[in-house]
């Protein structure tokens, strides 16, 4: 089969095409002929030498999510069958024509959607459903805050709360507030020109926002804590924007009955993966048919030969949505 693979940490430019063995099967497994893989920060983290070494994970090929079709199953799996399509998060191994993924971790491609969208949906969808809902605690009548509301799991979390019936704000790069909008959003906010906490007390009268949902990290901390209503929860997503220290008045947390809360996929123990999967299947799978849809939002696709140009068009921050990889079926073997 053919791979994406790297001999150094670096630019984009260290990841190559080459021949691989395909994955041994295992007996929770399927094994997956990938139509598409979505393209995700972590895998840019990876590239540049973040989690330490090439093979972290359960693959020495990188990438996080697929989907595609059943092409063996291991003896232990249940409820999927060869042929079925499917899509899911894998433990490393996107990157490449046939991957091999827990059938825990695997949910049904919706029928309405082809296998690029498909790969759009379970990365993305799944961590924002366990941040806003999950550990948020999110309702209906709920206000909200979402960070890097363009991005894949912001533009998820956007329609996530949508669906809730929650006052949703947004923050996004100026040129993208109009498609957050369109996502659901209520107030957008351009977080080049504007002060989103100035923003959120003037709107709310002071009160604040329930649930704040943040990607960016340490530059937004202080603004996050004073953007809370009283008995608020800062969900801490990602650092994009830094980690290190932060500080904060105890008071703050202590008198307004606040929450920090933390969450990281890839490095949570497996049998807490396959919960956060179970959680998301039941609750919003059947949400991608029929029709008040939820929708993948897909950025741009490139062949998995240009998996390069896929980490320089996420690294330029000008993407809305997912970026995805797309194989030639055709020449699996």
């Amino acid at each position: 089969m053919k791979a994406i693979t790297f001999n150094s940490f670096g630019e984009a430019d260290v990841l190559e095409l080459h021949d691989a063995p395909a994955p041994e099967l295992r007996p929770a497994d399927l094994l997956v002929c990938v139509h598409a893989a979505g393209v995700n920060r972590a895998d840019l983290t990876h590239r540049r030498g973040g989690y330490g070494r090439p093979n972290f994970g359960d693959s020495t090929i990188m990438g996080l999510e697929i989907a595609g079709e059943v092409i063996e199953t291991g003896s232990e799996t249940q409820g999927f069958k060869v042929g079925d399509r499917v899509m899911g998060v894998v433990g490393g191994g996107a990157y490449a024509e046939i991957a091999r993924i827990d059938y825990r971790m695997a949910m049904p491609v919706p029928e309405s959607l082809d296998y690029v969208h498909a790969a759009a949906i379970p990365e993305v969808f799944v961590t924002a459903h366990e941040a806003m809902m999950h550990l948020g605690r999110l309702k209906r009548g709920d206000s909200v805050l979402i960070h890097a509301a363009a991005g894949g799991v912001g533009s998820a979390a956007v329609q996530l709360a949508y669906a809730t019936g929650a006052s949703i704000f947004a923050t996004a790069d100026g040129n993208k507030l109009e498609r957050v909008v369109q996502l659901g959003a209520d107030v957008v906010i351009d977080y080049r020109k504007q002060d989103f906490a100035e923003v959120i007390a003037k709107a709310t009268d002071g009160r604040g926002v329930d649930v704040v949902i943040d990607f960016v990290g340490a530059p937004y901390f202080k603004s996050n804590i004073a953007s809370l209503a009283n008995g608020g929860r800062l969900v801490q997503v990602g650092i994009l924007g830094g980690g290190g220290t932060v500080s904060v008045e105890l008071e703050q947390i202590l008198y307004k009955h606040l929450q920090i809360l933390g969450t990281v996929m890839k490095s949570r123990p497996q049998a807490e993966k396959h919960d956060m999967v179970k959680r998301f299947r039941e609750h919003w799978l059947e949400r991608f048919d029929g029709g008040a849809r939820l929708e993948p939002v897909v950025d741009s696709t490139y062949p998995l030969a240009r998996a390069a140009d896929a980490h320089r068009r996420m690294e330029s921050a000008a993407n809305v949505g997912k970026i995805i990889l797309t194989m030639d079926v055709a020449s699996v073997s």
